[in-house]
C-alpha cells in the first residue's frame, strides 16, 4: 500500500519559510540538515510533511508562489476554526476572503510569504 509521505515546496529562503510554516502555522521541523552539499529542510503538521527546497534555478524560482497554478496549494485542518483564524490574523496572515460556511465545513483562504494559497478548514461535523 501506497502513502503519501511528504510534498516538495520550492521557497526563496528556507529559514523564511520555516519562520512561516514552524512560526507562524505550527508545523515542527523533523529534519534540517545538509545531504550531499544541499540544504535539506523538512516540517510537517499531523501524519504530512513538507520538503522546503530553496529555489536554484531561474526556472524554479519563476515557480515560487505558484506551487499549484492559481488553485490552493495546501489544505490545513484545525478544531477551533475562530482560535486559529484569530491567532494567523494576529501574526499577520494575509486572507484572501472572509471565512465561509460549506457543506464540509468553515473555511478561509490565505497566503504562504511567497503567495501559494492555503485553506484553513474546519470540518463539519457530520
Amino acid at each position: 500500500m501506497l502513502r503519501l509521505a511528504d510534498v516538495a515546496v520550492l521557497v526563496a529562503d528556507q529559514d523564511e519559510a520555516m519562520r512561516f510554516y514552524c512560526g507562524v502555522l505550527g508545523f515542527e521541523v523533523v529534519e534540517d540538515a545538509f545531504v550531499d552539499g544541499k540544504r535539506w529542510v523538512k516540517v510537517r503538521a499531523g501524519g504530512a510533511g513538507l520538503v522546503l527546497r530553496t529555489a536554484k534555478t531561474d526556472e524554479q524560482r519563476a515557480l515560487v508562489g505558484k506551487q499549484a497554478a492559481r488553485g490552493v496549494f495546501l489544505f490545513v485542518e484545525t478544531d477551533d476554526f475562530d482560535a486559529t483564524y484569530a491567532r494567523l490574523r494576529g501574526h499577520g496572515v494575509v486572507f484572501v476572503e472572509e471565512p465561509r460556511h460549506e457543506p464540509y465545513g468553515t473555511v478561509v483562504v490565505f497566503l504562504d510569504p511567497y503567495g501559494n494559497k492555503i485553506d484553513l478548514i474546519q470540518p463539519a461535523i457530520p
